[in-house]
């Protein structure tokens, strides 16, 4: 570009040194060809002589292969012969070759076929994978192998079904069994307690041989002799003993964990097995509907449970990773609030103590066995606590019963003791001692009656009831004395106390039955220490330890004291009350009889009959009824002269009527009931008699003029009282000669009763207005 775009004739210039180069280099070439050219004519010279011998020389070459050619046909057809034949021999070797890799497989394969047909899984399983990574690859090529490794799938399958099959009747057997394994567990748990109780008795006897030698001995002799029985029991069973690997094939859960362990579905089996274990476990924890009514629906149903654990137990130890702590610790759980909630519903419906006693007792041993098995029964003993209070309910309601029969039974009269042993049969029964009563002969009275030995027995027998399920229950000797105490406290406040209240307010039972109540109480109270001393005796727990508590005895039977007490005074009130029913005044009469009325008499006999029946009694209670008796007659009389319906009463009938208070004072100044000072018994009828003076005496003058005064001789004479009964007395004057005398002999008298009317009424008047 730039020879064209410099000078305009430098194109020109450029092509005539081209041609100048050319012609350069054309000489040169012509030179070189000059020199070579001798050497070139020397070569086609050679080449001319050496046609001529070439020509010979392939004549010659053709006339030797032809010779060749036929002297080698025989040598071709012998070598064609040998290859065939090594030919040959190669395939014979390479199908012995390929023989002997097959041979292994096919004898492999046929191993399996006759393992299957004797039921060897595992061994199969195992045969199998031999094949598939050993002797298979070697001759996959062949189609025989194609169809065996096509047929192993399908018969892995059959193994997995087989197995499974068989896994299936392995938990139905075992569904079968759990009772039976559950019951052997409970009763080899309940042999070694009996073993390991006996043995503690034997050593605590040797612990104690040096301090008690002497006293002891005889003991020590009873329990060796016992703790050899047990150890002759134990070597009678120990051929027997059975474990769950007796009971059941285990085989089958093994063969299938390890087939499908081989297969790679182990957590398929794992979660298939637990799957159906659980279902098993709320099939056995499902109760039947009668299970409460006898011990042995609670015992198979315990013994299933026990089985069902016992077994999951074992497959958690001979198995890796089938079954692992925590979930038999989960399953437990699960079963354990459902036990729980079972036991509290079924024994609800228990009234029997002795049935419920044995469910505790099953409990304990169930508890016992699967603790055996490292499971945790912390919450069964916490519900048995819980069917402690229940047993005692049932207890009490037993013995609300024996106490009823032994009230029922009783004559409410003192024993009779004809002789000494009778005596000693009594206070046997009874802590009863009474110096006074010991120097007297015999035959002679105890101041109690039947109810109180057979009572104070039945307590004592609660208390050993109540004891009965305290044991086992793996608690000190502090917190059962604690138990007994208070049930014992629940029986005497509660059943003994709600049987006496009912039996005291009986209508059948009378004051002197009340009146014996009343002694029998006081004789019981007096026993409440013996009973603390008697469960401190079979705790073993002293009754100055601070928390020992204390029975509530004392307050029980002073309280059916104090109710038979009030209804002593309500049965006298009554019986008073029936009495001056039958009272039958002639409140008109002109003049009385000049005795006492034949109802008031009958009365009076019959108080000083009853309170010769509380001798006794204690001194204040026989005079508090006395004195009510007293009392409540005085307040009847009082009533019966103020009644509405009584419109009118004559001078006669008041006189008749002073005469019967005048007996009911002779009958207070008696002295009926020993202990009261002076007159205060005739105090019970001082309003009466001093109303009566009044209108006997007609000094109405002294009683306005000192009304009001503490030294009045009328002072307890209400105005209103005195104004019904004047009013009483004035309607009836048109029929009483008294009232008539006044009105005829002196009418200023008349005037005077007028004005003692006023003035009475503005007494009373005055009163209201002040109150």
């Amino acid at each position: 570009r730039s020879v064209y775009d410099d000078q305009p004739n430098a194109h020109q210039k450029f092509m005539e040194k081209l041609d100048a180069c050319i012609r350069n280099h054309d000489r040169e070439i012509e030179k070189m060809c000059n020199f070579h050219h001798q050497g070139f004519v020397d070569a086609i010279t050679e080449l001319l002589k050496v046609r001529a011998d070439a020509e010979k020389l392939k004549v010659q070459v053709t006339d030797t292969n032809r010779r060749l050619q036929d002297a080698g046909k025989e040598v071709i057809a012998q070598t064609e012969e040998i290859i065939r034949c090594r030919v040959q021999q190669r395939n014979i070797t390479t199908v012995v070759e390929k023989l002997q890799l097959c041979l292994p497989v096919l004898e492999m394969y046929s191993k399996l076929k006759e393992q299957m047909s004797v039921k060897r899984y595992y061994s199969a399983l195992k045969t199998m994978e031999q094949l598939e990574n050993l002797y298979l690859p070697r001759v996959s090529q062949y189609r025989f192998c194609q169809i065996m490794i096509e047929n192993l799938p399908k018969l892995r399958e059959e193994i997995k079904e087989i197995s499974m099959s068989d896994l299936k009747d392995f938990l139905e057997s075992i569904r079968k069994h759990s009772d039976r394994i559950g019951e052997t567990a409970m009763k080899q748990a309940q042999q070694q307690k009996t073993f390991s109780t006996a043995l503690q008795k034997q050593n605590n006897v040797n612990y104690g041989r040096n301090m008690h030698l002497g006293r002891n001995r005889i003991l020590e002799s009873k329990n060796e002799i016992t703790l050899k029985r047990t150890f002759e029991d134990e070597d009678e069973h120990e051929e027997e003993v059975l474990t769950a690997q007796d009971l059941v094939d285990f085989s089958p859960v093994y063969r299938c964990l390890h087939i499908y362990s081989v297969l790679g579905d182990g957590e398929i089996f794992e979660n298939y097995y637990r799957k159906q274990r659980r279902k098993q476990a709320r099939l056995v924890l499902q109760p039947q509907s009668s299970m409460h009514e006898t011990v042995e629906g609670y015992r198979r149903y315990f013994s299933q449970i026990v089985g069902f654990f016992v077994v999951e137990d074992h497959i958690l130890h001979v198995t890796q990773g089938l079954v692992t702590r925590t979930y038999t610790d989960e399953l437990w759980n699960m079963a354990l609030s459902k036990i729980i909630a079972v036991l509290r519903t079924h024994s609800s419906y228990c009234n029997d103590p002795d049935l419920v006693l044995e469910l505790k007792n099953l409990i304990v041993v169930f508890a016992d066995t699967l603790q055996g098995y490292g499971f945790p029964v912390n919450r069964l003993f916490d519900l048995l606590f819980e069917i402690r209070d229940q047993y005692n309910e049932t207890l009490l309601k037993k013995w609300s019963g024996l106490f009823r029969d032994i009230f029922e039974a009783d004559n409410y009269s003192p024993i009779p003791v004809a002789n000494e042993e009778e005596y000693r049969i009594v206070i046997s029964k009874f802590p009863f001692q009474d110096p006074e009563l010991d120097k007297q002969s015999f035959p002679k009275k105890l101041p109690m009656s039947q109810s109180v030995p057979q009572i104070y027995m039945q307590v004592k027998e609660f208390i050993y009831a109540s004891l009965k399920f305290s044991e086992s229950l793996h608690r000190s000797s502090t917190e059962i004395d604690d138990m007994l105490r208070k049930s014992t406290n629940l029986l005497l406040t509660r059943t003994l106390s709600s049987c006496l209240q009912n039996l005291i307010k009986k209508p059948h039972i009378g004051l002197t039955e009340l009146v014996q109540i009343i002694i029998n109480t006081t004789h019981l109270e007096q026993a409440c220490k013996y009973l603390e001393d008697f469960i401190s005796n079979i705790t073993n727990i002293s009754q100055l330890t601070v928390h020992t508590a204390r029975l509530y005895g004392l307050a029980t039977f002073k309280d059916a004291r104090h109710a038979a007490e009030g209804e002593i005074y309500t049965k006298l009130n009554q019986k008073i009350d029936e009495f001056i029913q039958i009272a039958d005044y002639d409140w008109t009469m002109s003049e009385s009889d000049g005795r006492a009325s034949g109802y008031l008499m009958d009365l009076i006999n019959f108080l000083r009959s009853t309170f010769q029946v509380f001798t006794h009694l204690p001194g204040k209670v026989a005079q508090t009824a006395c004195m009510s008796a007293c009392q409540h007659l005085s307040m009847s009389l009082m009533q019966m002269l103020l009644d509405s319906e009584l419109k009118q009463i004559s001078m006669g009938a008041i006189q008749q009527f002073n005469l019967d208070v005048i007996q009911c004072e002779l009958f207070a100044s008696s002295e009926p009931v020993p202990g009261f000072q002076g007159d205060t018994l005739q105090l019970a009828f001082i309003d009466l008699r001093q109303l009566l003076d009044l209108f006997m005496v007609w000094d109405w003058s002294t009683y306005l003029a000192d009304y009001g005064q503490a030294t009045s001789k009328y002072l307890r004479v209400n105005p209103s009282t005195a104004l019904t009964l004047l009013e009483k007395m004035k309607d009836s004057s048109k029929k009483n000669n008294i009232f008539a005398q006044f009105r005829k002999n002196d009418r200023d008298k008349q005037k005077l009763i007028e004005t003692v009317v006023k003035q009475l009424r503005s007494l009373v008047n005055g009163m209201s207005q002040h109150t």
